[in-house]
């Protein structure tokens, strides 16, 4: 919906080019089926793909290829013709153009980083050698790929930074090939291991490293741990354990088979393994919210090949979280018997939860948001009311006072064990990211990357608060705003309003220089601290998982509903934006109360609850979701299921799904069948309030995305939501 400034909407739009009026007719092939004692028709099944093999559902078709082409072009008829498209898309190219680089991180004498600069499409990795020396470039994978689609997906050099392994996949699949460089030289050695891996820790000597990966890449519960000898071939490497094997790590606790069915379809297992490859602790993830852990001395399994696996904790809520292993004692940040989390001690001679010792316990209005080692000292990231506060202490958990920051935001600290340096990373959403080398022993800090420098903006020009409103149930909720300064609260201000409310994510200030176009043009921004993220611990978790995830969706209307009744916008200027879990919410917003908003995107969305489990690693979430497989589950997710609840005749808010053609998390089918289902249903105009449909053939979930696809993105949503909230007017 279009409105100009007096109210009046404005029906007709004078686009630049040709445009499609209004979207492709999809065919409907219904099928039904009964699901716990509902029939349950599903129009758009076909548009999933082939489904013909169970274990391995959704693959792409002639037809779906076909009917997408369709879609793809409906949608860039519109999107490429709005009025100040080009102007927009060469601002925010200007804005993402500027450096983007990462926090260093020291191995033996050498400084290794990341950077991405001017339209270069990906980031390179630097070196340096000592702390004041140049920095050469390490791996650039637009001189291996010049199409800008390859991916150096992790790095991890070896203790002393002579070798470093790498990741690299193409085209958004996330599917790591491992590789081993010699730093000094350039040259890659011989090892290539695919299979979506990524390197655990490597050994002391650097002769070999441990590692996951999938066995089957067309698996993705196929997870497997294995340790790799330099110089000898992949298949030659020795197995840890394996995720198929659930005997490996419950094989005395006698459980039924829809317990063992459930484990294997959950996160599956993990090692965190210590520095001198002594010890390791194994997990196996139960939930999004759980994990059983075990200990085992990994020099015997080394010198023997046997692993006596000794129990930690069983059964429990939380999570364990960054840890250090100082000799034979492990110290580890867990959220397990502590909602805000602790550091706790554990002997891995007798690592027995009934043994833990607390180094620092819980506290309770601060929550361990991360924790860092540096040398003879644990640094605390916490966040205080969804803003990062930094604590030191010695390792017995004594106290050494807070590292001062620069202001309210988001910070990060990077650390090594074996030194008091650090890099302190900081931003917020009117202070550009700046990377400061900082001395914790003494205190002493220096500029080592400013943002504010590089960035074509003027920050100082927007101003942030954090404001406090009452849920539906009555419990309160933070949401965080960002607008020009001197903003008339008149109820007329174009407004998005971004929430994600899941997996114990948090959303925390964070610069975004591709927003200033639209505070410069008297947006607002609003992004609401929802139930089901970590922003105050995993008690608001769990309040937005399972049964519980329509207070999310409730919290997110509140918000809403506080901004219009504080002045700020009203419904015809008022978008909401998400993306894969905030998909979900969107997508609910639009089914569940599409009075309340203009428009809508909705990013690499989960939306057909009922069916998403059958989807590529979408079992890893249904101890977060739930699945419609369970009856007493069924009940909650169905209604709330945004697929399943579009009603026909509705006038609903324009709406712009996206998905990507080769995501390995969130299959398309969900983008894809609820564009249709929409299409179809919606009374609203479709040349005034259209559902669009965006499937990226050269990209994922969203993760390496080269940066001339990263501004077509931004700017194809951008500019929709400043049609659609009346700022194009």
């Amino acid at each position: 919906m279009r409105v100009n400034a007096c109210g009046a909407v404005v029906s007709v739009l004078v686009l630049a080019g040709s445009v499609i009026a209004a979207p492709p007719r999809t065919e409907e092939r219904p099928v039904t089926e009964t699901i716990h004692g509902d029939a349950v028709t599903d129009a758009y099944r076909w548009l999933e793909g082939d489904n013909s093999d169970p274990e391995n559902m959704g693959r792409l078709t002639d037809e779906v290829t076909g009917w997408t082409d369709e879609q793809n072009g409906y949608t860039r008829s519109v999107l490429d013709n709005l009025p100040g498209r080009e102007e927009l898309e060469a601002r925010l190219r200007e804005l993402m153009e500027v450096p983007s680089i990462g926090s260093p991180v020291a191995y033996g004498d050498r400084y290794f980083t990341r950077k991405r600069e001017g339209d270069q499409p990906q980031s390179v990795v630097y070196v340096r050698d000592g702390i004041d020396g140049e920095d050469r470039v390490l791996l650039d994978p637009e001189q291996i790929d010049p199409s800008g689609l390859t991916t150096i997906s992790w790095t991890a050099p070896n203790p002393d930074g002579s070798l470093m392994a790498f990741g690299m996949y193409a085209a958004g699949d996330e599917n790591s090939t491992l590789y081993v460089m010699d730093v000094e030289t350039g040259a890659w050695l011989a090892e290539e291991i695919p299979g979506k891996v990524n390197l655990s820790r490597w050994l002391p000597d650097s002769s070999g490293f441990f590692y996951s990966a999938l066995e089957d890449l067309d698996d993705a519960y196929s997870g497997i741990q294995k340790f790799h000898k330099l110089g000898t071939h992949h298949r030659q490497d020795r197995v840890l354990f394996r995720q198929h094997d659930l005997d490996f790590f419950y094989g005395d606790q006698n459980l039924d088979a829809e317990r063992l069915k459930y484990l294997a379809g959950t996160w599956g297992p993990f090692a965190n393994i210590s520095d001198d490859a002594r010890w390791v602790t194994v997990g196996y993830w139960t939930g999004t919210n759980g994990v059983d852990l075990w200990g085992a001395n990994l020099t015997e399994w080394m010198r023997t090949g046997e692993m006596n696996l000794e129990p930690m904790v069983m059964g429990m809520s939380g999570r364990p979280g960054s840890s250090y292993y100082n000799g034979d004692t492990l110290i580890m940040e867990t959220s397990i018997g502590a909602s805000n989390g602790r550091v706790v001690a554990i002997d891995m001679h007798n690592p027995a939860y009934d043994n833990w010792q607390d180094v620092i316990p819980e506290d309770e209005r601060l929550v361990i948001q991360g924790v860092g080692f540096a040398r003879g000292m644990i640094c605390v990231n916490y966040m205080d009311a969804a803003k990062s506060r930094i604590a030191l202490f010695e390792l017995d958990g004594d106290p050494l006072g807070d590292l001062p920051l620069p202001g309210i935001g988001s910070a990060g600290l990077v650390t090594r064990d074996d030194r008091a340096e650090a890099f302190l990373s900081f931003s917020s959403y009117d202070t550009p990211p700046s990377i400061y080398r900082v001395d914790l022993a003494s205190g002493e800090r220096s500029m080592w990357y400013d943002g504010s420098e590089a960035v074509p903006v003027d920050p100082s020009q927007v101003e942030v608060k954090q404001v406090w409103y009452d849920s539906k149930d009555g419990t309160k909720v933070s949401m965080f705003l960002v607008h020009k300064k001197g903003l008339s609260l008149d109820g007329n201000n174009p407004t998005i309003l971004y929430g994600y409310g899941g997996f114990d994510i948090s959303m925390t200030p964070r610069f975004s220089a591709t927003m200033f176009p639209w505070y410069e043009a008297g947006g607002v921004y609003a992004i609401a601290n929802l139930r089901g993220g970590g922003e105050y611990g995993a008690a608001w978790h769990e309040a937005g998982m399972l049964e519980n995830k329509q207070n999310v969706f409730d919290d997110f209307y509140a918000a809403a509903e506080w901004l219009i009744d504080s002045g700020y916008t009203r419904p015809e200027r008022l978008g909401v934006a998400g993306g894969s879990n905030g998909g979900l919410l969107t997508g609910a917003a639009v089914t569940q109360r599409p009075d309340l908003f203009a428009a809508a995107i909705s990013a690499v969305p989960l939306l057909d609850m009922v069916r998403y489990q059958d989807f590529l690693m979408a079992r890893y979430w249904v101890p977060e979701y739930g699945s419609a497989e369970n009856a007493d589950q069924y009940e909650f997710i169905k209604v709330y299921s945004p697929y399943q609840n579009i009603k026909p005749g509705t006038n609903y808010p324009a709406v712009l799904f996206t998905a990507g053609e080769n995501d390995t998390r969130v299959h398309p089918m969900h983008a894809r069948k609820m564009a249709a289902a929409m299409q179809a249903a919606t009374a609203s105009d479709p040349e005034a309030d259209p559902i669009l449909l965006w499937v990226d053939r050269e990209g994922g979930h969203g993760q390496g995305k080269p940066l001339h696809l990263r501004v077509r993105d931004v700017a194809d949503q951008r500019i929709f939501m400043m049609w659609q909230t009346g700022m194009l007017e």
